[in-house]
């Protein structure tokens, strides 16, 4: 008799103590749960094993993206009902111990245990980065990050990301319902960024963590400025560089492949860092938000475009993200908003505006999972299956997390105001409605 989806529905509901959001469809063909829910679907026993071996967030993930688990039906509502149960949750790992104290529980795990199968750790997918003894965000460690994330073919990006070729959040003057696309919002977002840094024609502009090169080229061909963008994605400079050519902006643009800590030209006007600060780190924030200062001239401008997270009552229980830090951004570290702002006045900035565009960023990731989606027999062309995976549910995931406020993303302007205190900004630096 096919029954594996009613009995382990019967074990999960015992084991998070709630009824389970979701239907359930196992390697049988059975089925259980709620009519009309989506549907998680177990298509073998390794699933299981992989959950028991590496119970909470990193053990979905990896059945996720080795396709022992799918989702039958809207990906968003899905992730959405399960996130109480299983993410949030899992974070506290003190609620996992206290629960496998419970006889009840603990005889769910058997269960559960009996019904995987021979309990042989399943190997993590190969998408899984392979960690390496050694401290965080040195420059050889920031390089293996980069590479892991931005190396896995521009071909691959072009579809997630369209024609700007722009990875950070956009600035949407309207929805795509109201006629807006992602192109004019990216070009709106670098104009936007353009103007917060008053780019003039004849000016330096510093690029921190370029990628393909769309910010350098809008303010080159739109506002004259010389630019140096910086990666360390060896990928991306090629492909930006023939970009730079295409558009005949050589002789404006230059892109290299180095580390912003080892940028030794100043003094710039003005530097862009937009969706770079994220892989810096808590240990080398200070550092960074130092050498960006020292690269400005007196009444230079930073525009700082970050995504931030929450902040905890007890900051030291931060940690990163199991999925994020295995599959997607290695070594990247989220922090407050009100902590960037406290470490840039640190480094010996004046900021003089913050603001939050978190619901954009909504936006923005929902249209790179429909591109994602709508090519995706060509995306595991490009990638592998696991990988394309991978994108799928990590921007997914996200634009949830930005719509419900676990995480935002901010633009931080600052100034290396000289002695004399004139910021070189109007007494308003933005209008609102």
């Amino acid at each position: 008799m096919a029954d594996a989806a009613l009995r382990l529905q019967n074990l999960f509901e015992q084991l998070l103590g709630a009824p389970l959001p979701v239907r359930l469809r196992a390697w049988d063909g059975s089925q259980a749960g709620p009519p009309g829910a989506p549907t998680l679907v177990v298509h073998n026993r390794r699933a299981l094993r992989r959950l028991l071996f590496k119970p909470g967030e990193l053990g979905l993930a990896r059945a996720w993206v080795a396709g022992d688990l799918d989702i039958d039906g809207d990906l968003y509502t899905a992730l959405d009902l399960m996130s109480g149960l299983v993410w949030e949750r899992g974070e506290d790992a003190r609620t996992l111990a206290g629960a496998l104290r419970d006889p009840e529980v603990r005889a769910a795990v058997r269960g559960l245990v009996k019904l995987a199968g021979p309990p042989l750790p399943p190997a993590p997918p190969p998408e899984e980065v392979r960690r390496t003894r050694g401290h965080l965000h040195t420059k050889r460690s920031d390089r293996r990050a980069i590479s892991h994330h931005y190396d896995v073919g521009n071909d691959f990006y072009e579809i997630v990301l369209g024609p700007s070729m722009v990875y950070s959040c956009a600035y949407w003057q309207a929805p795509e319902t109201e006629g807006g696309t992602l192109e004019d919002a990216q070009r709106d977002k670098l104009e936007l960024v353009s103007r917060k840094l008053g780019l003039s024609a004849g000016q330096r502009l510093l690029d921190v963590g370029c990628g393909w090169g769309s910010m350098a080229i809008h303010a080159a061909r739109e506002h004259g400025v010389n630019v140096v963008g910086v990666t360390l994605s060896q990928e991306q400079a090629a492909y930006a560089r023939k970009r730079v050519a295409d558009e005949g902006l050589t002789d404006r643009v230059e892109i290299r492949v180095q580390d912003y800590r080892d940028v030794a030209d100043g003094p710039y006007d003005a530097i862009s860092s937009i969706g770079m600060a994220e892989h810096v780190g808590a240990e080398r924030y200070l550092e960074y938000a130092g050498d960006l200062f020292r690269l400005l001239k007196p009444g230079g401008r930073l525009l700082n475009h970050q995504i931030a997270r929450r902040p905890r009552r007890d900051e030291s229980a931060y940690s990163v993200d199991e999925f994020i830090d295995a599959y997607v951004f290695p070594d990247g570290e989220l922090a407050p908003v009100g902590t960037t702002v406290t470490q840039l006045e640190r480094a010996g900035f004046e900021v003089r505006d913050v603001e939050s565009i978190r619901e954009h960023y909504a936006l923005t990731l929902r249209r790179w999972v429909a591109n994602l989606e709508s090519d995706w027999a060509t995306a595991l062309r490009l990638v592998s299956p696991g990988r394309a995976r991978v994108w799928r549910l990590y921007m997914a995931a996200s634009a949830l997390a930005f719509e419900h406020n676990r995480i935002g993303v901010n633009q931080v302007l600052a100034v290396r105001t000289p002695d004399s205190g004139d910021s070189g900004l109007p007494l308003r630096t933005r209008t609102w409605n």
